[in-house]
């Protein structure tokens, strides 16, 4: 039902996955975040300020993906079966802060929001048959909700 683009590994490469995960290798990880660093980070990142205009869009940027309701394009409409639910709002707003604050801004604004809205929304939409038979993307819907 689904198609996830997918590029398999070269022979090489395959052998190599092969090789490496079905022998007996203690191979060592190195830390790079302990877990409490890891909960600061998620914590600063949630104490980041939104405008309302910004969490807004996300929230009808979501909207924007589910068939048959008021928001929702022609392009939704004829090739998507089942949009986003309320947390793609909530990790589109996340996202757009992580965004941000990577790109040293204070606070996100739309451009944040588009900038990982394929990422968030892309595996919770589901295309029906003829986006399938079309070779309709979930992206390149994704794309026209901009």
């Amino acid at each position: 039902m689904f198609n996830i683009p997918l590029d398999y590994p070269s022979y090489e490469e395959e052998l190599a996955v092969v090789r490496g995960t079905t022998g007996i290798d203690r191979s060592s990880v190195n830390h790079v975040l302990s877990g409490e660093e890891i909960l600061f980070f998620q914590q600063l990142v949630r104490k980041i300020p939104i405008s309302d205009n910004v969490l807004e869009y996300a929230v009808k940027l979501t909207g924007k993906t589910r068939p048959n309701t008021s928001r929702a394009g022609t392009s939704v409409n004829e090739y998507i079966s089942w949009g986003a639910g309320p947390r793609a709002s909530q990790y589109l707003v996340l996202g757009a802060k992580c965004h941000a604050a990577i790109n040293g801004k204070y606070s996100p604004d739309i451009e944040d929001v588009q900038a990982i809205a394929k990422y968030v929304l892309r595996h919770r939409i589901v295309r029906n048959y003829k986006a399938e038979a079309e070779g309709i993307t979930e992206e390149r819907v994704i794309e026209g909700l901009f």
